[in-house]
């Protein structure tokens, strides 16, 4: 899988040697010798990739640059590298989401099989987002009296509480009922709840029972 790996680590004739076995791969390699440059040249998110990253780094260390990452935003896996186990730091950055930590010195088996497993999940959550995007825009398509049926429908309202609620007749809501379906291309009320989780409209297993 192609990518870009981002590897930060001030031993430039370490970043040289990495350059060369990842370009040989396949990927592109974009080198810098500090987490401050990085942080300068933000990685592009719209692109499958991950972060090689040193943990001893002069100024900004790893796990203080993967804290400014995540406060940025970013969803770029990171692999740590160090050249010495420190069971406190490799905890401390897994639990923060590293994709993986590496003792120094590596093989290139295990630095591309690192590599291969963080580009897989950063494509993965791509995916992920670009279907949460999708799902938005079917949403914002929707009249704010079909987001209100919407909202009641994946709760578990029939009909007839809905138009009760609403002001409405039955007959109405079941016409809004039916556009929010097609608007949002799906057939059955499960598969409309499973929306709604998932861009946390409503708590995951909250939805009750109901009939048309």
């Amino acid at each position: 899988m192609p990518g870009i790996v981002y590897v930060i680590d001030d031993d430039a004739s370490f970043r040289g040697a990495v350059k060369r076995r990842l370009t040989i791969a396949g990927y592109e390699v974009i080198p810098f010798p500090s987490g401050q440059e990085l942080l300068d040249h933000l990685p592009d998110e719209s692109r499958t990739g991950c972060i090689l990253l040193d943990v001893q780094i002069p100024g900004l260390s790893g796990p203080d640059l993967q804290e400014r990452l995540t406060e940025l935003g970013s969803t770029l896996p990171i692999v740590f590298l160090t050249g010495h186990a420190d069971v406190r730091t490799s905890v401390r950055t897994i639990k923060a989401g590293a994709e993986d930590f590496l003792t120094k010195p590596i093989s290139s088996d295990q630095l591309l099989h690192a590599i291969e497993q963080a580009m897989a999940r950063h494509e993965a959550a791509r995916g992920q987002k670009r279907k949460l995007d999708e799902l938005r825009e079917m949403v914002s398509t929707l009249t704010p009296r079909e987001r209100q049926v919407f909202a009641r429908v994946v709760l578990g309202r029939i009909n007839k509480q809905i138009a009760h609620q609403l002001g409405a007749t039955e007959r109405t809501i079941k016409a809004h009922r039916q556009r929010v379906m097609e608007k949002m291309k799906v057939n059955t009320l499960a598969e409309l709840v499973s929306i709604a989780e998932r861009l946390k409209m409503i708590a995951k297993g909250s939805s009750g029972t109901g009939g048309s």
